[in-house]
């Protein structure tokens, strides 16, 4: 049985109309630190989320990267130790029903409410390994196999799942025969992973078990070599057919799509599993999922860490597998990030003009019909891998983790970042902001703060206003040209939107003379507010249009200047539909009966079933149900 849920919420915001456009950036806001965590909101960081969502509006955030929201092994996880893929928060099962991000009823609430404030949300997907298997105390979770399951994670490999059919005991005591009869879809044996009877490997990048049992999803694209076959030790232990893993993983992401009404997708260590496991399931969800088709400007990135060769032609590998033509992911610009962590770490002696040639090649598709350019590269200045830091008991800084950074973090109190966030903000792509760096958590209040309170969670201003400009100065419609670099001044124009100019300079600010597409006579004013009310003109000389760049000084102006036309800006709204569609699965291999579970996804026993249901739905966050 299928519910289709479709949430209009209007008490955020009123529904305003949405025109087309021939560009498909996105300004993505990774709305999490690696260990997040509020008291106000114990697992459930969906309703922090819910809950900060208008202020992002309100700044212009088109969308929402969250972290991995399916069962791991326990609430401690913060989301990459995955257990059960179909488990969002709605089985009691590893010691909870929620997860640490929060219950399936938060977490479908969450999306409808971001939706509902124009703003999309990535979820972040982990397809390389699982982990934990067996009870919370392991019993079950072995598969005694000594020629390949014992060769990696002690054979740990038997994966199976409570669901409506077989739910995890009232009386509380689970056996290992009790576990290893669970039916729950998707179940995994070690012939599941590397290595195996057909892939008899385990150490390079698509079959070092680096974070759990590495899934083994064949090493050509007809599946040769796939891994398949039954437990040694399972009683429920049905058939598995050739591949097994990778049609397994497509079925799960387009139920989750449907499921949760997500808009794209962050794919983890997207260098260890097949390219054409990745080309598969992108193309899939985007085209060929009926109502849920995710479409051309599905957001849809991989975390790959290389330089700008390295991430182009692994975008081209994904393309070009399966047979495929259609740019189908995108690439955090790690060569880029690179160049951004060079300012900051260089104290003022980086050639700020050799950054234009470090960024990916790969960064903007083109869609004939319909007429539609889609940023693919995501420039970035810090993310939940390179940034960890230790705290103090409140939640501040007292040093670095250094050693499980996996770059060189970036200190959000450097006087340089808003430097680096305006020249990523100003090149081509959908650049993505990390928490840290726009909201000042560290601050006393890590873990108790309110996110409604300005005064509890304040912004950077600096880079709040370069999101400002960005977004409502509508960078990315504009033709990205590098306007003048030196070593330590860099120029970008996006033609006839605005000239971003940066320095790392701390004790000089810097005017110099730079060409523009901006008409003769176009006054142009300072929307960093580095300049206050002053105003230049264009002015023409040989036959070419000039403007007299001013960039202010590091040290107490952050050195960068937005320059764009008077009365140009315009208020800037999310513009992603602001309804959401959400179809529940309910049949026995799914869902929980445990009391202590959510009771979703079974099959429904009688109507007061379904009203209690409905009405909780509708109570909660004025879902109708159709």
């Amino acid at each position: 049985m299928k519910i289709i849920v479709q949430a209009i919420i209007l008490f955020f915001l009123a529904v305003g109309t949405v025109f087309g456009q021939t560009t498909s950036k996105k300004l993505v806001l990774q709305a999490f630190w690696w260990d997040y965590w509020n008291g106000n909101y114990p697992n459930s960081w969906a309703n922090y989320l819910t809950e900060l969502a208008p202020r992002l509006r309100t700044m212009g955030v088109d969308a929402v990267w969250i972290p991995p929201s399916y069962k791991n092994t326990g609430t401690n996880s913060v989301g990459y130790s995955p257990f059960d893929h179909y488990d969002l928060g709605d089985k009691y099962q590893k010691g909870s029903t929620t997860t640490r991000f929060g219950t399936k009823d938060e977490f479908l609430r969450m999306v409808a409410v971001m939706h509902a404030n124009g703003i999309e949300v990535i979820q972040d997907i982990v397809l390389n390994h699982v982990d934990g298997a067996g009870n919370n105390d392991g019993s079950g979770g072995q598969d005694p196999e000594t020629s390949y399951s014992i060769i990696t994670n002690s054979g740990y490999k038997n994966f199976r799942y409570t669901c409506w059919n077989t739910p995890f005991p009232h009386d509380g005591v689970l056996t290992a025969a009790e576990y290893l009869a669970r039916e729950g879809r998707w179940s995994k044996n070690y012939t599941n992973f590397h290595p195996h009877l057909g892939h008899n490997h385990n150490s390079d990048d698509w079959t070092t078990p680096h974070w759990g049992p590495d899934f083994c999803y064949g090493y050509q694209e007809t599946g040769t070599g796939n891994g398949y076959g039954l437990s040694t030790n399972a009683v429920y232990n049905p058939s598995q057919a050739d591949k097994y893993n990778r049609d397994q993983a497509r079925q799960w992401i387009l139920w989750f799509a449907k499921q949760t009404g997500v808009d794209g997708f962050r794919w983890d260590a997207v260098k260890h599993f097949p390219y054409f496991v990745q080309q598969d399931l992108s193309y899939n969800v985007k085209y060929l999922n009926g109502w849920a088709n995710l479409g051309e400007a599905m957001f849809n990135v991989g975390e790959y860490v290389g330089g700008k060769s390295d991430l182009d032609t692994y975008m081209n590998n994904v393309k070009t597998s399966n047979g495929g033509s259609d740019e189908l992911m995108g690439t955090f610009d790690f060569g880029l990030r690179s160049a951004l962590y060079g300012v900051i770490s260089s104290g003022g002696g980086y050639d700020l003009g050799s950054i234009p040639a470090q960024q990916q090649d790969s960064r903007v598709t083109y869609y004939a019909t319909p007429n539609l350019y889609v940023h693919r590269t995501v420039p970035f200045v810090n993310n939940h891998d390179t940034f960890r830091p230790t705290y103090d008991a409140n939640g501040n800084y007292t040093g670095w983790n250094t050693g499980s950074e996996l770059a060189p973090h970036i200190d959000p109190f450097d006087a340089r970042l808003p430097v680096v966030y305006a020249i990523a903000l100003a090149l081509d792509g959908s650049p993505q902001l990390f928490f840290e760096d726009l909201f000042n958590v560290s601050n006393g209040k890590r873990w108790t703060h309110l996110p409604t309170n300005t005064t509890d969670l304040p912004t950077r201003s600096k880079i709040e206003n370069i999101i400002w400009c960005h977004q409502n100065l509508n960078f990315k419609d504009g033709a990205y040209k590098v306007r003048y670099q030196a070593a330590d001044r860099l120029v970008i124009e996006r033609s006839m939107k605005a000239l971003i100019g940066a320095t790392d300079n701390s004790n000089t600010r810097q005017e110099f003379e730079v060409e523009t597409d901006f008409a003769e006579g176009t006054v142009l004013k300072d929307y960093s507010g580095n300049h206050g009310i002053e105003q230049s003109s264009v002015y023409r000389r040989d036959g070419k249009n000039y403007f007299w760049m001013k960039i202010p000084k590091v040290d107490g102006f952050g050195g960068y200047s937005i320059w764009a036309p008077i009365g140009t800006a315009n208020w800037y709204a999310p513009t992603r539909n602001t309804t959401t569609t959400q179809e529940w699965e309910m049949v026995g291999d799914m869902g929980d009966r445990n009391c202590n579970s959510l009771g979703q996804g079974g099959p429904l026993p009688a109507n007061s079933t379904i009203q209690r249901l409905v009405g909780k739905i509708y109570a909660e966050s004025g879902k109708t149900i159709t």
